[in-house]
């Protein structure tokens, strides 16, 4: 949407909060913005296009306490040439008017023929440098992008229960989206009805990701064979599927199978179902930091092995194995395994 004239941005910001009420808010959002002390900073992931614009407005206008301490954060990926320069300064303008602080970062590591993952990584530990609260415009239309996307890899309920509405992050970080029960249609019309501008990421209409490849071609074919409101279907079946995944974590809690050392105690998960038993095994892998990358066949040798509880070594990379003794799962290293052959020779 090209900007044709100057744009009160303040008072562009108080329309749009008329036609978006905090009520329509995702309410576990609503709930974590007033227990959250009014000292604590709050960032916005702001691309400068139409859900970071409608989201850094509404919060702008719903909670005039909180500007002192709100700023937004711009990553360029510098993967788009001027046109990623005309969204940092639309960006900078908008900030400006509003009296907020921009952080600006741009990717270093950029390079020809990124991919969406490495660019979202990249974007991700910026916005960690720089916040412990971040505010995210995610909506209805990237629930559904986001679960078609992983649905195509074989995720399970917590992969398809993403985005969350309150995610935790590591070192007591959070990230919130408070728009997920809105569709992009509807935070477009609002921003048009209010006069606001915003800027357009030309990539979108390409093909060269993914996730632009099901914006594109397979949500509107989707919602016609559906004959029904399947975006919203989606975002009912994401929070069915979090309450699923949180009590499954839940239960897995009150087992207690971490064991001194980083280990898995496999008495606690004898007998339970499957899913308790996988999660355990996932929780265990991320706590073992030099294991390398394991495929899906070698997590489900090993997920059979850990049922079983049976005797078992098997190479997690270069530098150990997983050990499976006396109903406790451990991380060898291969250091460790040579000097017990040395002991066993002599």
């Amino acid at each position: 949407m090209p900007v044709r004239k100057p744009i009160d941005w303040r008072t562009a910001a108080a329309k749009i909060a008329v036609l978006i009420p905090r009520e329509r808010w995702e309410p576990r959002v609503l709930a974590w913005a007033n227990a959250s002390s009014v000292r604590t900073p709050w960032a916005v992931g702001f691309s400068g296009g139409a859900d970071s614009v409608a989201l850094l407005l509404l919060l702008w206008a719903h909670w005039p306490e909180r500007r002192r301490r709100l700023r937004a954060l711009h990553f360029d990926h510098r993967l788009r040439g001027a046109e990623s320069r005309a969204d940092a300064n639309f960006c900078r303008r908008v900030c400006a008017a509003l009296g907020i602080e921009l952080v600006g970062g741009e990717w270093q590591g950029a390079h020809r023929g990124a991919s969406e993952a490495e660019a979202r990584r990249a974007r991700m530990e910026f916005f960690a440098r720089h916040a412990r609260v971040v505010w995210l415009g995610h909506q209805q239309d990237d629930v559904a992008e986001t679960m078609l996307m992983r649905l195509a890899r074989g995720s399970g309920a917590g992969g398809l229960s993403a985005p969350r509405p309150v995610q935790a992050q590591l070192r007591k970080r959070v990230h919130l989206r408070p728009l997920l029960a809105i569709k992009k249609s509807e935070l477009v019309a609002a921003l048009r009805c209010a006069g606001i501008p915003w800027r357009e990421d030309s990539s979108n209409a390409r093909g060269q990701f993914f996730r632009n490849r099901v914006r594109r071609d397979v949500l509107p074919a989707w919602n016609r064979a559906a004959e029904r409101d399947a975006m919203g279907g989606a975002a009912r079946s994401r929070a069915l599927l979090e309450e699923d995944d949180t009590a499954l974590e839940a239960w897995l809690d009150t087992l207690k199978v971490t064991a001194p050392g980083r280990r898995l105690a496999l008495g606690p998960l004898a007998g339970k179902p499957r899913a308790l038993v996988r999660r355990a095994l996932h929780r265990w892998l991320l706590t073992q930091s030099d294991a390398g990358e394991l495929s899906r066949q070698g997590f489900d040798l090993l997920l059979e092995a850990v049922e079983r509880g049976r005797a078992t070594r098997q190479s997690l990379g270069r530098k150990g194995f997983a050990v499976i003794e006396k109903d406790v799962l451990r991380f060898q290293t291969v250091g460790k395994l040579r000097r017990k052959f040395q002991r066993t020779a002599n």
